[in-house]
């Protein structure tokens, strides 16, 4: 099992940045393929962006590529999501996710954060 904790919401201006990190505890962290959703209220939960085990491959959502990058530190045991550009509409809860297999799909990730809030105010 691998535990998540993610961290570095908040409140921010359009146009702002955030970046936000996942630190994982358990099982060998570089055996993940890692990845993060969000869901704002009324909505469904959504793919963001997901890094296979390695670094080597990313992925990311029409909404958010070009202003949004993850990336991982394996030494660290973390996954982060840098944020730039940002709009009102990313306003949601943040969910880092961990999963032994690559996936765009919530169902597919076996393993969640609590989560944690980014605001984007215009």
């Amino acid at each position: 099992q691998v535990q998540l904790v993610e961290s570095g919401g908040g409140l921010v201006q359009a146009g702002g940045s955030l970046r936000l990190s996942c630190a994982a505890s358990g099982r060998t962290f570089s055996s993940y393929v890692l990845g993060w959703f969000r869901q704002a209220p009324g909505k469904e939960r959504e793919f963001v962006a997901r890094v296979s085990w390695n670094g080597g491959s990313r992925y990311y959502a029409e909404s958010v590529r070009g202003r949004f990058t993850i990336s991982r530190d394996n030494a660290k045991n973390t996954v982060y999501l840098q944020m730039n550009s940002l709009k009102p509409e990313d306003t949601a809860v943040y969910y880092c996710a961990a999963d032994e297999s690559l996936g765009l799909v919530a169902a597919q990730y076996h393993y969640w954060g609590q989560g944690t809030q980014v605001t984007v105010s215009s």
